[in-house]
């Protein structure tokens, strides 16, 4: 059934209930804030999530739910988007920072010159805070497509920062390359296949420009899970061994072989183990040596991306993990190749990397307010015993007594599904009555709450047991589309961390899955972090009449924000910029809310045109007034009614 949040506070004044040791750490570890929140995320004494957005600065606490009631206070509907930029500019100092830790210990004769995939998210605010952190780094921008490009040329980066483009690039695509060059950036186009180099020189020639040429070789290192295409020899990207050599001696015989400038591989997204990374990393630093040995003046050696976010803070090879830090990447990345270099004796390159998931990803999260409980067995109906009633109903209420008195959970479990299975298959045969389906159903589900709770201070589960509490789990309905602000989390079962705003003083009695407001079934979150890797619940308190129960969706700043689709016209979700302010006593100010789409701007996008949508209901309400269906006043209401819902959020009031 589904029930609504609302109505008096039956609970209000009444004493919290502390977690069961006593402290806010067990909550901590539940939803292991300290390990995927990177320092960034922990608790309160009150049991209220908190962002701490200046690493080494534990003076300055944001309350989330703080943020939220300002945001109440103007009249912001959610669900919202929360971007706390303070945590962009400090993922850009960790990783400059660490890279030039890694160069001073090894005594490295090369620098760090890293730049921003934009494509990891686009958006202007995001970009404008990254490009202002990383001026004195000499931290560049990346693009892979013509707009992408567009708009990183619009950037002041700095003389000594780095443009990288990577793609597939057509004519237009490398004159705005050479464009940049002509403009006196350090622009330097990657290529990618054999067929862009003779419309590049070309094109250099007629512009009258040297270009900065990067070469992308095609790894035979093979890495694992999700992004494993984007290594080995049917990767999409990059040049073959051969291809490589015959590039050169091309690029040579055409007068530019001093612009050939950098070394460029990438190995896949979200790398989760340092093995592969080092591999690579060894591999591509002797190609560099054999490569400058043969006098090509390569000054640049760059990794790629693949530096890896900790999802579910389990710290392993998983899919949605890394076993490795920042500082160990960085440092790893700097003694292979210097390794390698010094063996082939040959210059240390200057290091690029192209980290863009692990720049934004923690900046970012979704929050949404949970509507309503969908749960399986709530409202049953009365089964007392009548003369007559079927048999299967007599025998699963003695079950549900014989339960209370033996405690023998898998004969009751395997007893209670073949008496579920026959009165279903009665039923259809029409010898089961619907009142007598109803009571087998309200029984059934009383017995698996009885077999799920008599299992919890079990020694053993039996294997068939276990599936129970998924069958019992609750569905929060919450108010926002997984498909527009969690699409990897539908698409490819992306682990995102999901916690309570408040109440994480208290200990959750409800194992929950949460389902969006789509009216589609696979929107839904069904893969959550668990003590023992992934599971298909998260723990979540039980809803309150009258109270406001707000969840975090975290870690959505890579790919999330830029990737959501418009399944069911939910447009993008309103938008707030948090800055720290240490002056403030809330720690915070609220720098600017950007909204979200409206009805009549998602449905432009689908080709309607919203005021010929106005006017053609207005006509068809006019029409009703003059037959005399709907009086005046009232007709005017509806049309402006119709109107502001034009104009007004998609998502639920």
């Amino acid at each position: 059934m589904y029930s609504p949040v609302g109505g008096p506070h039956p609970a209000a004044g009444k004493e919290k209930k502390l977690m069961d040791d006593g402290t806010l750490a067990t909550a901590e570890d539940l939803y292991r804030i300290g390990r995927w929140g990177e320092g960034f995320f922990g608790v309160d004494d009150a049991g209220r999530m908190q962002v701490l957005p200046v690493i080494g600065n534990d003076t300055v606490r944001i309350t989330i739910q703080e943020v939220v009631e300002e945001l109440t206070e103007k009249n912001v509907q959610f669900p919202i988007v929360l971007r706390f930029h303070d945590i962009l500019k400090n993922r850009v100092r960790q990783i400059n920072e660490s890279f030039a830790t890694a160069i001073t210990d090894a005594e490295y004769g090369g620098v760090y010159r890293g730049v921003y995939p934009i494509k990891v998210n686009q958006m202007r605010e995001v970009v404008d805070e990254i490009v202002d952190a990383g001026k004195p780094y000499h931290y560049g921008l990346e693009a892979g497509s013509k707009p992408e490009l567009m708009a990183v040329l619009s950037y002041d980066v700095g003389d000594e920062a780095l443009t990288i483009c990577n793609g597939y690039k057509d004519e237009e695509f490398l004159r705005l390359a050479l464009l940049g060059n002509k403009l006196g950036r350090k622009l330097i186009v990657v290529v990618e296949k054999f067929s862009e180099i003779a419309p590049l020189l070309r094109l250099a020639g007629e512009m009258d420009v040297r270009p900065m040429i990067g070469l992308r070789i095609k790894m035979r290192v093979k890495t694992e899970g999700r992004w494993s295409g984007s290594s080995g020899e049917r990767a999409k990207f990059g040049l073959t061994t051969s291809e490589i050599l015959n590039a050169i001696a091309f690029i040579q015989e055409q007068g530019y072989g001093d612009c050939i400038q950098l070394l460029h591989f990438h190995i896949g997204s979200q790398l989760s183990d340092i093995r592969f990374v080092e591999d690579a990393v060894q591999e591509a630093a002797r190609i560099y040596a054999r490569l400058r040995k043969r006098g090509i003046p390569l000054q640049y050696l760059d990794i790629g991306g693949g530096l890896g976010v900790d999802y579910d803070g389990s710290r392993s090879s998983g899919d949605s993990s890394m076993n490795y830090s920042l500082a160990e990447y960085a440092s790893s990345v700097v003694h292979s190749v210097k390794q390698i270099c010094d063996l082939e004796e040959v210059d240390h390159p200057n290091l690029v990397s192209e980290s863009g998931r692990a720049v934004v990803a923690h900046h970012s999260c979704v929050i949404m307010k949970v509507i309503g409980e969908i749960a399986n067995g709530a409202n049953g109906v009365a089964t007392d015993a009548e003369e007559g009633e079927h048999f299967l109903v007599t025998e699963i209420r003695d079950l549900c007594d014989e339960l209370a008195e033996h405690c023998n959970y898998q004969e009751a479990w395997n007893r209670a599904s073949r008496v579920m299975e026959s009165v279903l298959e009665g039923f259809k045969l029409g010898v089961v009555r619907l009142e007598e389906l109803a009571k087998v159903e309200t029984l059934y589900w009383k017995l698996l709450r009885a077999v799920s709770e008599g299992m919890k201070s079990a020694d053993f589960v039996p294997e068939d047991l276990k599936d129970i509490d998924e069958l019992l789990a609750s569905q929060y309905l919450c108010n926002f589309s997984l498909f527009q602000s969690a699409a990897d989390s539908w698409a490819i079962g992306q682990v995102l961390p999901v916690v309570p705003l408040t109440r994480l003083d208290e200990t959750p009695t409800n194992n929950c899955t949460l389902a969006d407001i789509t009216c589609d079934s696979d929107g839904k979150i069904a893969h959550f972090i668990g003590e023992h890797g992934e599971q298909s619940t998260v723990p979540l308190h039980e809803l309150r009449p009258g109270e406001d129960y707000y969840l975090g969706l975290f870690l959505t700043g890579a790919y999330q924000d830029v990737m959501g689709d418009m399944h069911n016209l939910f447009g993008r979700l309103n938008e707030v910029h948090v800055f720290c302010d240490d002056e403030d006593p809330t720690d915070f100010y609220i720098e600017e809310v950007i909204p979200g789409s409206s009805a009549g701007q998602v449905l432009t996008i689908m080709q309607y045109n919203a005021p010929t949508m106005a006017n053609q209901v207005k006509r068809m309400i006019d029409a009703e007034v003059r037959k005399g269906v709907i009086r005046s006043r009232e007709g005017v209401r509806m049309t402006d009614f119709y109107e502001a819902c034009l104009n007004g959020y998609t998502y639920l009031k």
